[in-house]
């Protein structure tokens, strides 16, 4: 798995819809769709802001396997 692909699975794990997550982020929902479709990498503040909003760490964003 990559950033994308863990994205997808710990938001739907949390119960949560794009635009839900990008509101508690800051960001558009645009924003979350490019990078669960592996169009932007997260900066590290956003990718921080993310694993906040989900409750896991920025590890569980990145490593092979969520």
């Amino acid at each position: 798995m990559n950033i994308a692909e863990n994205l997808v699975k710990l938001r739907e794990e949390k119960g949560f819809a794009q635009d839900s997550l990008a509101e508690r982020v800051g960001v558009s929902r645009t924003m979350i769709t490019h990078i669960e479709r592996g169009v932007k990498i997260p900066s590290l503040a956003l990718a921080y802001e993310i694993a906040k909003a989900l409750d896991c760490t920025i590890d569980d964003l990145c490593k092979e396997e969520a």
